[in-house]
């Protein structure tokens, strides 16, 4: 099959199929990363470009990663070093960076929707790497892709997805990736920080975490985005690790084979404890690992593979 657009902008304009594609074609990429020689010339001649607008340690690393095991050139344009510094505009910025014919732009931002703005006027494809409050669909892809090898399914799972709903894209792209593929999304967190009405977008809220863990599945842990906060969310620290943490002894109500997920980086001592993020039952790091053979997938799918968008 191939994608129905040219770029990846959010889980929302998926279905189940493209969906499906990402998965697929991430597990045949996977293997590159155990190699001597981590390299191959799927996209030789292809031109990535990285341009974050917001910090990021993982999600630019692993996209410069697989744009270079895709022996695709890849170009990181930090803002701070931008002519954005001496106030161009996105567009004009974008505009620019087209002029140089790049194949793939991927783009992180702190204004929910500017990657659309983005995708509207360029030629490249886009792919969305965080906007504001919006989505993180790769963030998304990678944790299903580890989901599905750990449980070798993503239907009739109890996905519980705990802390900082309201400001968390990361969120936000799972709700609907896990829903579209059949799993049973449980969340709990701060009555502040749960979105309303979030019951209409398929997720259960659950009175308590104790209650949300009973017989969960999988275990995603959010963190708690103070920079995204203008006001007081909960009355202190010792509060929110108290009722909202994860800790070895909630973790116990879980089903014995439970995996623990957090999409980085870890505020330790305030949403997970050391003995957990650290334990048997993470698999914090295999998601780093599976963020570059995704990634892998959506660069090649978007510039040049056989599922590219036509």
């Amino acid at each position: 099959m191939r994608l129905r657009h040219k770029d990846l902008l959010g889980i929302e304009t998926l279905n189940a199929e493209e969906i499906e594609l990402f998965l697929t074609t991430a597990a045949s990429f996977k293997e590159v990363g155990a190699r001597t020689i981590k390299k191959v010339p799927t996209l030789r001649g292809r031109t990535i470009i990285n341009l974050f607008y917001e910090p990021s340690t993982r999600t630019r690393v692993s996209f410069e990663i697989a744009a270079k095991r895709l022996s695709a050139d890849a170009i990181n344009v930090s803002v701070s070093g931008s002519s954005v510094t001496k106030g161009e505009t996105l567009v004009d910025t974008v505009k620019n960076l087209q002029a140089m014919a790049p194949d793939v732009i991927v783009i992180r931002h702190h204004a929910s929707g500017a990657p659309h703005i983005v995708a509207k006027e360029v030629e490249a494809a886009v792919v969305n790497a965080g906007d504001g409050m919006h989505e993180h669909p790769t963030q998304a892809l990678l944790d299903a892709f580890t989901i599905l090898e750990a449980k070798q399914k993503l239907s009739e799972l109890k996905v519980v997805i705990v802390g900082d709903l309201l400001h968390s894209r990361v969120f936000r792209s799972n709700l609907q990736l896990l829903t579209k593929m059949g799993s049973h999304v449980v969340v709990s967190g701060p009555p502040t920080l749960i979105p309303p009405h979030i019951q209409e977008l398929g997720a259960e809220v659950a009175p308590t975490l104790d209650q949300a863990l009973v017989d969960a599945d999988v275990v995603m842990m959010l963190r708690v985005q103070t920079e995204r906060m203008t006001g007081a969310f909960f009355p202190s620290v010792r509060e929110y690790f108290r009722l909202y943490a994860l800790t070895p002894a909630r973790l116990e109500r879980a089903k014995p084979d439970v995996i623990l997920m957090h999409p980085g980086p870890l505020n330790r001592g305030l949403e997970i404890d050391s003995a957990v993020a650290d334990g048997p039952y993470s698999v914090i790091l295999e998601q780093v690992t599976n963020g570059v053979a995704v990634r892998m997938a959506v660069l090649y799918l978007l510039a040049g593979g056989p599922g590219e968008s036509k």
